[in-house]
């Protein structure tokens, strides 16, 4: 596994970690304690050494099998968890100083872990990007020693700019992958100059970018899949990247026209993020340990050539830009 520096935090990381949203829920299973572990025991017996994980995820139970890994592994496991989504309702009045220290100091107790590597604020509203005093309370939390760096996960460019206006912000998780390029424009190099460590989040495109789905695939009453495509139950963007599914399925199509030796894009969708030197790690989910496997071979393959990366960024500017543009992501 090749490894990635995690911005100012120091961290030696790998370059393909795992995101456990897949094995906490809302994507059509039972949450399973069981399926966790072997999972996230695949994963870091290949070499993952960073774990992204939320307190939302299958209220909880995905951070406990995430501490009850960590516990057991002698390896060192780097830790990322999110706070903030757990507030009803999810706007920007219900961010509070003290809220959130309670959601921090509940996560500690659901992996049973002293310190948080890493947490990172969930998809707060824009506005909560301009509150210095939400900030400023993980400082307080890092002298406590309840964590060692804070950051945030972002639904749009113009947050992930505002947040790192922050000295104590060391991460920025945001969405990128082929069908969401607008964050390499402008914020990938403002983040360089910071020395911000970027998390590449929803890097398939909830499966889209794998090559397998159809306009006959059905996903199940309870997956996010389902019920979230035009954002009904949280931004539109966690889905399918907030694009329409059928334009999607259009663009794979004439994405696999260049990898015609390829039966599953998956690798090739996450080495095209791992072509740009700014990232520091993509998190795709596993619902499978055999799902582990594939993604962590895009490590292993060869750059895209300068001729694939044109093609990739043409079918994109064709079939995904006009709508992502009138969303401003």
């Amino acid at each position: 596994m090749k490894m990635r520096l995690l911005g100012k935090t120091g961290f030696e990381i790998s370059e393909i970690g795992i995101g456990t949203w897949q094995v906490g829920g809302k994507w059509g299973d039972v949450f399973s304690h069981s399926n966790a572990d072997a999972v996230l025991n695949e994963a870091i017996d290949n070499g993952v050494n960073f774990i992204d994980t939320a307190d939302v995820y299958g209220d909880g139970e995905s951070e406990k099998a995430v501490g009850r890994i960590v516990r057991y592994r002698k390896e060192r496991i780097y830790v990322a968890t999110k706070c903030g989504r757990k507030l009803s309702p999810h706007i920007n009045e219900s961010y509070q100083p003290q809220a959130l220290r309670k959601f921090v100091e509940d996560s500690l107790k659901n992996m049973g872990l002293e310190t948080i590597d890493l947490i990172q604020l969930h998809c707060p509203p824009t506005e909560t990007f301009y509150r210095p005093e939400i900030f400023e309370l993980f400082n307080a939390l890092k002298k406590e020693g309840k964590i060692l760096n804070l950051g945030v996960s972002v639904e749009k460019v113009e947050e992930a700019l505002k947040a790192i206006e922050y000295e104590n912000v060391t991460t920025v998780q945001i969405i990128f992958n082929m069908f969401r390029q607008r964050p390499s424009e402008l914020f990938f190099a403002e983040a360089a100059k910071k020395n911000i460590g970027i998390i590449a989040r929803v890097p398939l495109a909830s499966g889209l970018l794998t090559g397998k789905f159809s306009p006959s695939t059905l996903f199940g009453k309870d997956d996010h899949r389902t019920f979230n495509r035009s954002g009904e139950v949280f931004d539109k963007g966690e889905t399918f990247s907030g694009i329409d599914y059928v334009k999607g399925l259009n663009a794979v199509e004439e994405i696999k026209k260049h990898f015609p030796q390829s039966t599953d894009l998956s690798a090739i969708a996450l080495k095209w993020i791992l072509m740009f030197r700014e990232i520091s790690c993509v998190i795709p989910g596993a619902s499978r340990p055999e799902q582990v496997i594939a993604n962590l071979q895009a490590s292993q393959l060869p750059n895209l050539s300068p001729e694939q990366m044109e093609n990739i960024k043409h079918i994109y500017t064709q079939y995904i830009w006009p709508d992502l543009a009138k969303e401003k992501w």
